[in-house]
């Protein structure tokens, strides 16, 4: 009995646990995906140098907005040029090769292979009918044989000359000398384009209207082939590349709302939404990530190519449901409780979730709107079923 009463008094009696509450809410709650992201230019045009040579003339600066058609710069076209009208001169000469290659060699070279022929055969003709009379003599014993077979080998030597001209009439060039003059005539076909591509690319115009956002080089600098003259893009809509952090590349799906933020000009917000998820994790720096894209408005043309901005990844969202402090939250081996607060003493009170984020969790059952929970003790003592708490700010 005394031990009971002991008991007793001690239980009324306690110091009471000093915690802070949280209060059960009814509200939205939005489960979300934070992390970085680079502006990208959708429709984007680069002019490059087609060859080495100087700026003539330069119609634009950095952040001009201009029209399709309109000139924004001229190179130094003289070299160019004449590049051309060698590289046209090649054409031409491969062209009469060609032209020979068909035909079996020059207008003079198959005039006089034909004058050739024609004498070779009236020349067989004759030695044929030379032998054919010695043969009608031989049969009178009025011609020897030898007379015959001199005859005979005169017409064997005539035949050969026929073959051999009619041989080159057929064949006037051989395959090494026809594949010769193919390549030559596609060398001087490829160089003859790019002498006309880099004098169409010498003057540059915009191929849609647009913004020019980068201009490297000025007016009268040399430039090297290849080298970058200037951009242009359209940025009434841009493309957000997002590099989402390995875990939480399963949570993306195309059509989440994405949120973009730019240092740059603070309490501005942009939204799109996801259009690709990532196909692959690749290390960027030191993190492992997936990049995923999205198609935001930006009319004003405030945000620029290439700046870094923050993203924010709607992956779900929730309205007018339950929500709890995410610290009130308990999970022990079995299931997810808190510690609801009834006439200033704590009861375990298990409960189940869905949507968290880095603040507060969606509660489905358990608790009810307007309920007070026990966030975790101020004191080293943990809470327990029944202790006594007084709730401090």
């Amino acid at each position: 009995m005394v031990a009971i009463l002991g008991l007793l008094y001690s239980y009324l009696h306690q110091t009471p646990l000093k915690v802070r509450a949280a209060r059960v809410e009814r509200g939205p709650i939005r489960s979300l995906v934070s992390t970085n992201g680079k502006i990208e230019p959708i429709q984007n045009f680069e002019a490059h140098a087609p060859i080495s040579t100087t700026v003539k003339r330069l119609s634009v600066k950095e952040g001009d907005h201009v029209h399709k058609g309109q000139l924004l710069l001229e190179l130094d076209d003289a070299d160019i040029r004449t590049q051309a009208a060698r590289a046209q001169a090649q054409v031409k000469r491969a062209q009469a090769d060609q032209s020979a290659l068909t035909t079996g060699g020059t207008q003079e070279e198959v005039l006089t292979l034909n004058s050739q022929l024609v004498k070779a055969r009236n020349a067989r003709d004759a030695d044929q009918r030379n032998l054919d009379a010695l043969r009608r003599l031989q049969q009178e014993s009025a011609a020897s044989p030898g007379e015959v077979r001199q005859a005979e080998d005169t017409l064997q030597r005539a035949q050969a000359d026929v073959t051999l001209l009619e041989e080159k009439q057929k064949e006037r060039y051989s395959k090494p000398e026809t594949a010769r003059i193919e390549a030559q005539s596609a060398e001087a076909q490829a160089a003859y384009e790019a002498a006309e591509d880099a004098l169409l690319k010498s003057s540059v115009r915009a191929p849609f209207d647009g913004v020019v956002y980068s201009v490297p080089v000025k007016q009268g600098a040399f430039v090297q082939a290849g080298e970058l003259l200037l951009q242009e893009a359209d940025l009434s809509r841009v493309l957000v590349r997002a590099f989402v952090d390995e875990p939480d590349v399963g949570r993306l799906l195309p059509g989440q709302r994405v949120e973009i933020i730019w240092d740059a000009l603070p309490g501005r917000t942009w939204t799109g939404t996801v259009n690709t998820v990532p196909s692959t994790v690749k290390l960027r720096g030191s993190r492992n990530v997936g990049e995923t894209t999205a198609v935001v408005d930006n009319r004003d043309l405030r945000l620029l190519p290439n700046v870094n901005v923050g993203v924010t990844i709607v992956v779900a969202e929730h309205n007018n449901v339950i929500t709890l402090q995410r610290d009130a939250l308990r999970i022990d081996e079995s299931k997810p409780y808190v510690f609801k607060i009834v006439d200033h003493h704590v009861k375990h009170q298990t409960v189940e979730f869905s949507l968290q984020n880095l603040t507060r969790v969606e509660i489905t059952s358990g608790l009810s709107e307007g309920d007070t929970v026990a966030l975790p003790a101020e004191e080293s003592k943990p809470l327990s079923d029944g202790v006594a708490i007084k709730v401090v700010p």
